[in-house]
């Protein structure tokens, strides 16, 4: 039954010649899973485009713990939010979800759920980050070692979130460095590119003595990452996050950009998110693909709408600011269509030397980016990667992994002390992710009531 689900989609794929043929997002590659996933899927997304859990998540949790017990709780977690959204706890339990993902040519991009919250009251200091240091190397090598599970081959990718290993409030401030008019060179991407070779103590005016050590320490964990990450041929994309620290991210990206994305490493080795839901970037995703090859460097995007819309419009209008973000749903979908246009025109003319992720829950995303790459002749398994939330959007992944693209879904993994928070403030961010998910809990119940009825083929329990 597999084999022949296969070949359908596959059948489906862009040819070579002849007229392009768009991939079928019908829920036909559901026959890949198992009836108590779909049940469980169906139930979870249901329940998670319902607001209130979604806003007072944290709280439902502590209530549930309270009134059930942590052991009956975190058993309920397991058998629902946490069983459809994250790949397990020990390496052992991830290396279990990654071969079941192989099989139906899915690829792993993992994730390490941990960050700081901007704003957050928690006080971190030198050792919460350093230890976080140590789980993103873990996290490399967990990457490099899932390669030789069972599933498609190819580049080997990992999510890195900068705040991490160094403070939002240092993001804060050198944001507001740079966009100081006459920003001052001692923050350009050479001069941070020299002090994390060097090692030596790197001091910025606009900073305190205590940022400045700060900078040097964070300036020195990214580097062992990212060194750590080269050796391992772990490639790594940087989120993205909130506009009062992303210039600062991208700052940082742009310096391990000049060390690690050469050819001559192989590169692209660090990889830069896209937010199309920001009114700028169209702008400075062309600004910055021009400059890298005019540095000889290699190019590496995730392309993504966002997650932020909410908070930073609550942010602008709190503060008088102007609104960074797009004014509607239909142009932040026009801004991620002529991003998307920009880097596939990229791939096009630089081969290898330009990466992308069509990272995307949308179908029509999905169908120009298909189209498009077989309008230029770009290979379904080349430099253009797709990829999607575990547990999300299972319809439209399936349905290209079996034709043959490069699939990655998102995958977040750890204890449930740590990972239930973080899926619930990715909840909170991707809202229109969640009640956007009515297609998909269509097609669940379409196939579940088709196996209840026991029509058509048999499928897996």
């Amino acid at each position: 039954m597999m084999l022949r689900t296969c070949r359908a989609l596959c059948s489906q794929a862009g040819p070579p010649s002849g007229d392009w043929q768009p991939l079928r997002f019908d829920g036909g590659a559901f026959h890949l899973k198992g009836t108590r996933e779909l049940t469980r899927a169906l139930l979870v997304l249901r329940l998670c485009a319902w607001p209130p859990l979604v806003t007072h998540g944290l709280a439902l949790q502590a209530w549930s713990q309270r009134l059930l017990g942590s052991r009956f709780s975190g058993a309920l977690l397991r058998a629902s939010i946490y069983g459809q959204f994250v790949a397990g706890e020990t390496p052992e339990e991830v290396r279990g979800c990654v071969q079941q993902l192989g099989t139906v040519s899915l690829r792993p991009l993992l994730a390490v759920p941990i960050e700081e919250e901007p704003d957050s009251a928690v006080k971190t200091g030198e050792a919460w980050y350093e230890g976080n240091l140590s789980a993103m190397l873990r996290c490399v090598d967990l990457s490099r070692s899932l390669l030789g599970t069972s599933g498609p081959t190819g580049n080997v990718l990992m999510q890195l979130k900068v705040t991490a290993l160094t403070s939002t409030r240092l993001c804060k401030e050198l944001t507001s460095c740079i966009q100081r008019p006459g920003a001052s060179p001692e923050l350009s991407p050479e001069r941070l590119a020299e002090a994390m070779d060097s090692g030596r103590g790197l001091q910025v005016s606009c900073l305190s003595t205590e940022q400045n050590q700060h900078l040097q320490a964070s300036l020195s964990r990214l580097q062992r990452v990212v060194q750590h990450a080269r050796a391992r041929h772990v490639r790594l994309l940087v989120d993205a996050e909130y506009t009062s620290l992303n210039p600062a991210l991208s700052l940082l990206v742009a310096a391990l950009a000049l060390r690690w994305n050469s050819f001559r490493e192989g590169g692209p080795w660090v990889w830069n998110t896209y937010q199309a839901y920001l009114k700028d970037t169209h702008e400075r995703l062309r600004r910055d693909a021009e400059a890298a090859h005019r540095a000889g460097l290699a190019f590496g995007v995730k392309l993504v709408r966002g997650a932020y819309l909410d908070k930073e419009r609550e942010v602008a209008q709190l503060h008088g600011t102007n609104d960074p973000t797009q004014p509607d749903y239909e142009a932040t979908n026009q801004s991620y269509r002529r991003c998307l246009e920009l880097m596939l025109t990229q791939v096009s003319q630089h081969g290898p030397g330009c990466h992308l992720m069509v990272a995307s829950h949308n179908e029509e995303s999905v169908h120009q980016a298909t189209r498009r790459m077989w309008e230029l002749g770009i290979p379904l398994d080349g430099p253009v990667c797709f990829g999607q939330l575990l547990g999300m959007c299972d319809h439209v992944s399936l349905a290209l992994g079996q034709a043959g693209y490069a699939v990655y879904k998102s995958i977040p993994y750890g204890s449930l002390e740590e990972v239930i928070p973080y899926l619930i403030r990715r909840a909170q961010e991707n809202r229109s992710v969640l009640r956007g998910a009515r297609r998909e809990w269509e097609l669940l119940s379409q196939e579940l009531r088709r196996r209840l009825l026991g029509q058509g083929l048999g499928a897996p329990r």
